[in-house]
């Protein structure tokens, strides 16, 4: 598209242009420079936003959860179900003080010392993974979403919540078709996206309510037995309540991890020499991690909506009007980073803002960066060769930056 073209042809939320084009990032950049908040109404059925691209208003703005709130518009879905049909109640659609209340009950299972009792068997996981794509040092090819990615944060999320191992195909299946409900692939047959997405959740709490009622007579060292056991002012937590946390678990949990994973290989495959940098000093792996949040970002956005009229940058925001907060275009932030758009390993700052800000700064944030250290420095170990064999797909969403496909030719050398 034309620099000089309208503003009002720029496309920053349409799924179509997200599966075809990946982010926008040279529409953000351009409203960064020209118009960072910016009333976004294409007409239609989309109802208007405020697009907002800087990091610092990001920021700003996800630092007051009680004049900006995360209800009732939690984001921008084009095709999506309306903010007034809430289909589940977890942490991303809770503003204080229930945010607070929820977030408590599991957030000591993801605090740095509890991750770290974990790092065995992610470390022993992530080894299987790659030990099960070696083939004597010979070329082979995969497709590196179904094969890595997708698997690892999978295994980790099922253990954490005691499903067993012939579920896992379920959980990969349910969280596809709740997240890619608009993404033909993953639409069941005769059914619409709404429909998709439904059943899948529907299945999803049905599965987790069984669990529950099994894991109250039998309690294990699990987190559905953790939250079988919560209590809330006294009371146990209500069921829907308690539903929507697993359903959040499963979901946000593996899709961001497994984006961040194919995302970022497929930043080293494109910047050899960062590959190759990190090969050489394996002590670079947390700024590399870094680096992949910041440059995958895969929650591209959500909105906060004005309890009483405010102001951003001058402009005026009244009171029942939605922000759009895109992370992505924060994240390459010419004010705060420098040259973001090139991919460097060793990037010190990196005050990326991919787990969020504030109050719904992401509560396993520890954990994805520990499978994510975990598996790319196995990969830095033991790919003595990588490329890409096919097209990338990405998923149709411009809510989730998610890669469907990578095929990928590779050569493994066997574990040290």
């Amino acid at each position: 598209m034309s620099q000089d073209a309208p503003l009002e042809t720029l496309d920053i939320v349409s799924n179509d242009t997200f599966a075809k084009d990946g982010y926008p990032h040279a529409a953000w950049a351009r409203l960064r420079r020209e118009k960072p908040v910016y009333w976004y109404d294409r007409g239609g059925e989309l109802t208007p936003f405020w697009a907002i691209t800087k990091h610092a208003d990001i920021v700003r703005i996800s630092r007051q959860p009680k004049t900006l709130q995360i209800g009732p518009r939690i984001a921008v879905f084009p095709e999506g179900t309306p903010p007034e049909e809430p289909v589940a109640r977890h942490l991303l659609s809770m503003d204080p003080p229930d945010h607070g209340i929820y977030r408590k009950l599991a957030s000591a299972h993801f605090t740095p010392r509890a991750v770290r009792r974990l790092a065995a068997g992610i470390e022993q996981i992530s080894q299987e993974i790659l030990d099960d794509l070696f083939h004597d040092g010979e070329v082979s090819e995969t497709d590196f979403v179904l094969s890595v990615s997708a698997t690892l944060p999978l295994a980790v999320l099922a253990d954490l919540l005691g499903v067993p191992r012939e579920d896992w195909k379920l959980m990969f299946e349910w969280t596809n078709q709740i997240i890619g409900a608009q993404d033909p692939e993953y639409q069941q047959q005769d059914a619409t996206p709404r429909q998709t997405s439904d059943q899948a959740r529907f299945a999803l709490f049905d599965y987790f309510s069984k669990m529950v009622e099994e894991r109250k007579t039998r309690p294990r060292e699990d987190i559905v037995s953790v939250l079988c056991k919560a209590k809330i002012d006294g009371n146990d937590v209500p069921p829907f309540e308690l539903l929507s946390y697993f359903f959040l678990l499963v979901v946000a949990g593996n899709e961001t991890t497994r984006n961040a994973t194919s995302g970022g290989l497929l930043a080293l495959i494109e910047n050899p020499e960062e590959f190759q940098k990190l090969q050489r000093k394996p002590a670079l792996i947390s700024s590399a991690v870094e680096e992949i949040v910041r440059w995958t970002t895969p929650v591209i956005q959500f909105c906060r909506t004005a309890m009483e009229d405010t102001e951003i940058r001058g402009q005026k925001i009244r009171a029942g009007e939605a922000m759009c907060l895109f992370y992505p275009s924060a994240n390459r932030d010419e004010e705060v980073f420098d040259v973001p758009f090139e991919f460097h390993v060793d990037r010190k700052p990196n005050p990326h803002l991919a787990f969020g800000v504030g109050e719904h700064f992401c509560l396993g944030a520890n954990l994805a960066r520990l499978e994510l250290r975990t598996v790319f420095a196995h990969l830095a170990q033991r790919l003595e060769h990588v490329e890409l064999s096919g097209p990338v797909e990405r998923l149709r969403s411009s809510f989730l930056g998610g890669v469907k496909h990578m095929p990928i030719r590779y050569r493994l050398a066997p574990a040290a």
